[in-house]
């Protein structure tokens, strides 16, 4: 039986991988095929070089227009300024819940999973991401730490769950595919504006030349959305700014459906994702710094947004048209 392959290196890495194709499931084969490597991509330096200097100095003419202010630009960030204004600018009032919760918990729990030396069950792999998230310092942790014991169990559930499925759809990684979890892209290094991003999975590195090997990959769970694309166009324009090398894949993993929606990283895929950046800051910056009129964009957003009830009557009567439909 054949060895199964580095995903991202094309001659394979068959020493370092003592799965067999024969021992995998048909979800973790689909997996392997959508992320293995294929051709070699070599972008073009002059573009590259290009691309990046047009929104280095694009960027620069902005900090004059900041007055002081400074912008964190985000995936989040940028899909809420594209979509109704009027939202996007209400004070964040976030608050944990067990769904959202579980999420990071899942998330911690397959970080664990990929990165330990030794067998470890899905659900020990939870209840040690629980531990973990409780015990640091952030805003995560006061919540898990308060959580009654049912809701501890039902978010325990949900955790376990999503390991397993991943677990179920992806194929056993060796140390040689270098896969990184939750890695942290950012640019630039300083400034009143930063571009800045979480990758799921990160599969692959560039050690040598300009060659593009990385994957980008996050994971979902429920309906597949047109945004989760452009998030990840969005972290392919990031990672090519730090390192001068795009990655050359995307794919945005649901793993409820056990299916990928993939992308290839072209030229005119990061053109259009620095115009729309950019573009995404300049009208922060109109709304936040220079005062202009916010839009009202009635969506998907308006199901959970406070305005849509009680003083929007554009997003009360989205709701209502939703609520027919239905």
């Amino acid at each position: 039986m054949d060895a199964v392959a580095d995903p991202t290196d094309d001659a394979g890495t068959a020493s370092a991988a003592p799965n067999r194709l024969g021992d995998l499931t048909w979800l973790q084969r689909k997996t392997l095929d959508v992320l293995r490597a294929g051709t070699p991509v070599e972008f073009d330096p002059e573009f590259v070089d290009e691309l990046c200097a047009d929104v280095a100095d694009t960027i620069e003419q902005f900090h004059d227009r900041l007055d002081e202010t400074t912008l964190f630009v985000s995936k989040h960030r940028l899909a809420s300024v594209f979509g109704c204004e009027v939202q996007h600018l209400l004070p964040d009032d976030f608050h944990w819940n067990t769904a959202i919760a579980g999420g990071q918990v899942a998330h911690r729990a397959i970080e664990l999973f990929l990165n330990r030396r030794v067998e470890a069950h899905p659900a020990g792999l939870v209840d040690e991401a629980f531990e973990q998230l409780a015990n640091a310092d952030r805003g995560l942790a006061d919540y898990l730490a308060g959580l009654p014991e049912a809701e501890r169990a039902l978010l325990r559930s949900t955790a376990v769950d999503k390991v397993i499925t991943f677990q179920e759809c992806f194929p056993p990684m060796p140390q040689a595919t270098r896969v990184r979890t939750e890695s942290s892209i950012r640019w630039p290094a300083d400034g009143p504006i930063m571009l800045s991003g979480k990758v799921d999975l990160l599969i692959g590195a560039n050690l040598t030349g300009s060659t593009s090997r990385k994957v980008l990959v996050d994971l979902k769970t429920g309906w597949a959305a047109p945004r989760h694309r452009e998030d990840l166009r969005f972290y392919a324009l990031v990672e090519t700014l730090r390192s001068r090398v795009p990655p050359r894949k995307l794919a945005s993993y649901y793993l409820d459906a056990g299916e990928a929606s993939t992308e290839d990283v072209t030229e005119g895929t990061l053109r259009a994702t620095a115009r729309r950046t950019l573009d995404g800051i300049h009208r922060e910056i109109e709304l936040r710094v220079e005062g202009a009129e916010p839009v009202k964009r009635p969506g998907s957003s308006c199901r959970w947004c406070p305005l849509a009830t009680d003083d929007c009557t554009e997003g009360a009567a989205y709701l209502a048209g939703r609520a027919d439909d239905d």
